[in-house]
């Protein structure tokens, strides 16, 4: 088929999920594919909000910690997102940013393996896990090993004995490319070492198997794919067999036992309830909540078929109407090598971009020179992608961004 304007309409028209885009506050006229980095409000945000700030806050004061739930949120809003995860019940907290999360997982998987000596993260990773890698190798008196994906395994089987935690992503952050979580899960265990997930491009994009995959911990945000908001808080999930035994490094008040007793000591609690921290944030897990009733119209699986479905349509019109004006693709044209974005590579990425965006396509950039187009089938559509490409094309033969 060629990818004409009218093929994608027509590709739209028959798309099971076209309805769920009015679920989401997209201003007309705007191309939206940096969903990627912060997805749109959902309609049902502001009136959760405005239930949970006019008919708890308001009037229930404090009693609204325990009368509306909000203590519990974090528990019950973990709940829905390890849904997403393929987690049973008890293994998925909301609470606090990415970079805490990351840090007391990464604590956490460390003390399990306190005979070795070796972390091991992904070179190419995004740059807060591996500045966090290094305040925990520092912290614990590890050595730090950051190598590419492409490497992991080959790392993990020279140094067999002394890795004591594999960090990594299924979905790089800057090209999109996928791999294999399940199979590098197995080489980490099979070297006896522990897994941390990063899924912040994966959650509410891909299906994910943590339970069935064995994986130990991982960390998400939810700012992205599940739009809960800018700096909504972020996920840790923790495999229900590393519970009993997890030492994480912030012992905040409402990880203890029996928090409202005020001991002087610090006794864990059980379950996934020992990784919370301090208060939750009601207004943000509110927003979050929310959010997430999209989930329960459509599967990971169908939002998946459709990902890969606009991807292979975007190549398609890259191959189409980008030819020789000096782009390069990244991202790699094999499906089961592909997260949910399209990367490109341009000498003038950063120009083409911002006039892209005064043009109404919004995507984003990442240094020296790549163009993220990011692709969330909930609200994007093939129209929107052929919108783009055509857009780009125009402003390349325009002669105004090299040859």
């Amino acid at each position: 088929m060629t990818p004409t304007r009218e093929a994608a309409e027509r590709l739209d028209g028959t798309d099971p999920l076209a309805p769920l885009r009015k679920r989401f506050m997209l201003p007309d006229g705007v191309v939206y594919l940096d969903g990627n980095s912060l997805g749109p409000m959902p309609t049902g945000t502001p009136d959760a909000l405005e239930h949970t700030i006019h008919q708890q806050w308001a009037p229930h004061l404090i009693k609204g910690w325990t009368d509306d739930g909000w203590l519990d949120a974090p528990l019950r809003v973990g709940h829905r997102i390890g849904r997403l995860l393929g987690a049973a019940p008890g293994q998925t907290i909301v609470g606090d940013s990415t970079s805490v999360q990351f840090f007391n997982a990464l604590t956490a998987a460390a003390r399990l393996r306190t005979d070795r000596t070796v972390l091991l993260v992904d070179a190419d990773g995004f740059p807060t896990d591996r500045y966090l890698a290094s305040s925990v190798a520092r912290l614990l008196g590890l050595t730090l090993r950051e190598v590419p994906m492409s490497g992991l395994a080959e790392a993990l089987a020279s140094d067999a004995d002394q890795v004591a935690v594999v960090a990594a992503s299924p979905v790089d952050f800057r090209t999109g490319e996928l791999w294999d979580m399940r199979a590098l899960t197995k080489a980490a265990h099979d070297a006896g070492a522990v897994t941390v997930w990063d899924l912040c491009h994966a959650t509410g994009a891909l299906p994910l198997a943590l339970d069935e995959d064995r994986v130990d911990f991982a960390v998400g945000c939810s700012y992205k794919f599940l739009s809960g908001g800018p700096g909504a808080p972020a996920y840790l999930y923790a495999a229900e067999r590393h519970h009993p035994v997890a030492d994480q490094p912030l012992t905040g008040w409402l990880g203890h036992s029996a928090p409202f007793d005020m001991t002087s000591e610090y006794q864990p609690a059980e379950g996934i309830s020992r990784f919370r921290i301090g208060a939750p944030h009601v207004l943000s897990l509110t927003a979050l909540d929310a959010a997430l009733d999209v989930f329960d119209e459509a599967t990971v699986e169908q939002i998946r078929a459709k990902s890969l479905a606009l991807s292979e349509f975007f190549l398609a019109c890259y191959d189409d109407q980008l030819a020789g004006l000096g782009f390069e693709l990244v991202t790699p044209r094999d499906p089961g090598r592909r997260g949910s974005q399209v990367t490109l590579r341009h000498p003038a990425a950063g120009r083409l971009m911002d006039t892209l965006a005064e043009r109404g396509v919004i995507g984003d950039t990442r240094p020296p020179n790549l163009m993220r187009f990011g692709i969330n089938s909930l609200y994007v559509t093939y129209t929107d992608v052929f919108d783009a490409v055509a857009a780009l094309r125009l402003l390349a033969e325009s002669g105004e961004f090299g040859s």
